[in-house]
């Protein structure tokens, strides 16, 4: 069998893999040492005055906001059921302040 010219070109481009390139795709990145705190610097985990303020004053605004809801919420009526129609036959209706006709009675 003897080779083409195509064979011997393909044979010159393509690279034969050797041990260097093996090495590099298989190798671990070393642990990050001392130099490197991962993110952690002088200021890690610490807070300024200002920021415990605006928290402060984050939990009084809640404190105040669940006061007034809880006030609103004990001025609902229990049932936002219609009332039965003999309970309100004395409820006046109209402009001039005679009481409205109930089923009873006539007009």
């Amino acid at each position: 069998m003897t080779s083409s010219p195509l064979d011997t070109a393909l044979d010159a481009a393509v690279p034969a893999p050797d041990a260097s390139l093996h090495l590099a795709q298989t190798s671990v990145a070393p642990p990050p040492g001392p130099a490197d705190p991962g993110g952690q610097g002088e200021d890690f985990g610490k807070s300024s005055p200002l920021g415990f303020l605006i928290l402060v004053l984050f939990f009084i605004a809640v404190a105040f906001l669940i006061r007034s809801m809880t006030k609103h919420l004990k001025r609902l009526p229990e049932s936002f059921d219609d009332k039965p129609a003999g309970e309100d036959a004395g409820a006046v209706d109209d402009a001039d302040g005679a009481p409205s006709p109930t089923p009873d009675t006539k007009p």
